[in-house]
């Protein structure tokens, strides 16, 4: 069903206003809508905000559903990776219910869009792929997904998975992923021509992980820019991470702003409170697109998190020391309709002819429900019932 009828709530904490969906997407906002033979939920008061967007994470590495996993893994990037891919062949990893379980619960806690980086890689080839691909068709009209092709252990020093990437591309991944070019593969060059040659080959757009700080993640961000000058391809690059825009040098992170704002390059955030991350206030001033995500969580990375992208808000806001009201609103909104925007979905907003994506949270405001996030009332996608009660109508794996 994706005709509803949501009554008595407050749309973004505003004064109360009844919402009607019909055929998936927002009719009207007003007060005493009626609609004969619409089924009618009654919101009790409660406000209503746009579902939640994850548009940074990894579905097919979750250990949901598995005992937990003592970590004893080493402290660089490459000691994660290498143990990662050992313990998804020890455990015979499944992407399909591993991600099924993961965005089951994202749903739970109000998430009705993800953008998933899955790994390809020599070893285990395109099955995550696969398995994540699976969990969309099943997940439609539950929760949107879009997948980044992800060379997380590497690309030029691993012979092949170019080859992994462009056949990827071709099954149907959304967008052609990278990987710190200087720090992963020790050949920016390389690395950075490969992604983008994929990119114009498939007519698809780059999500670029880069971990690399201060100058050597400024070099990095410079020679991205070079190549979406070069290409024209302004608007279809996002970087995420991007620790080296939170360095203490003031200008130079500013011109890389100004930069990312000129070159329409979306920036996409996990708020990680152990590195310096992009100021929010710095790029919304600079009109860049931001948006967050959990990254992962329960996995053979670390222990943290549970999925829930409003939680992920209340970490974004401490992380940029946001304390006003209309500051946390700023932080809502990237986890909400900004992460929309970073992933060129204009219409993810409670206004009318938006997409039917409603959350009812509890809280007298908006920054009470952020702070508190407690279990939401229920989660509509497109018009369907999703979640009620913090609990997924669809029983995970």
């Amino acid at each position: 069903m994706s005709d509803l009828l949501i009554k008595n709530t407050r749309p973004m904490g505003s004064d109360p206003a009844d919402i009607l969906i019909r055929n998936g997407r927002i009719d009207a906002i007003g007060t005493d809508l009626a609609a004969v033979g619409i089924r009618v939920e009654d919101a009790g008061g409660r406000i209503a905000i746009p579902g939640l967007v994850d548009a940074h994470t990894h579905l097919d590495k979750s250990l949901l559903g598995y005992p937990w996993y003592k970590n004893e893994v080493g402290p660089r990037l490459i000691d994660k990776i290498d143990n990662e891919r050992s313990v998804k062949r020890e455990y015979g990893l499944d992407a399909h219910i591993q991600s099924m379980r993961q965005s089951l619960q994202s749903a739970s806690y109000g998430t009705t869009l993800i953008r998933s980086h899955v790994d390809i890689d020599t070893d285990q080839g395109l099955i995550a792929l696969e398995g994540v691909m699976e969990t969309r068709r099943q997940l439609a009209g539950i929760v949107e997904i879009e997948i980044v092709a992800f060379p997380q252990s590497g690309l030029m020093r691993r012979t092949g998975t170019a080859d992994l990437l462009d056949q990827a591309m071709a099954m149907g991944a959304d967008l052609v992923g990278g990987l710190d070019p200087c720090g992963m593969d020790r050949d920016p060059k390389g690395h950075l021509d490969t992604i983008f040659a994929l990119s114009q080959k498939h007519g698809k757009g780059i999500d670029i992980h880069l971990h690399e700080m201060a100058e050597l993640g400024a070099f990095s961000m410079e020679l991205i820019f070079e190549r979406i000058r070069a290409l024209g391809l302004q608007g279809k690059v996002a970087v995420s991470h991007a620790f080296c825009l939170g360095h203490s040098d003031w200008k130079a992170t500013q011109a890389m702003i100004d930069t990312c704002a000129d070159l329409d390059i979306p920036i996409l955030t996990t708020a990680p409170p152990s590195r310096e991350v992009p100021s929010l206030q710095r790029l919304k001033a600079a009109g860049v697109r931001f948006g967050a995500g959990v990254d992962g969580f329960r996995d053979t990375w670390g222990p943290y998190g549970n999925g829930d992208m409003l939680e992920r808000t209340m970490l974004l806001g401490m992380k940029n020391n946001l304390r006003r009201d209309d500051e946390l609103a700023d932080a809502l909104h990237v986890t909400t309709t900004g992460g929309a925007l970073v992933m060129d979905r204009p219409d993810h907003a409670l206004v009318p002819g938006g997409r039917g994506d409603v959350v009812l949270v509890e809280g007298e405001t908006l920054g009470e429900a952020i702070v508190t996030h407690l279990p939401r009332r229920l989660v509509v996608t497109a018009g369907n019932v999703a979640a009620r009660d913090g609990a997924s109508l669809m029983v995970r794996p």
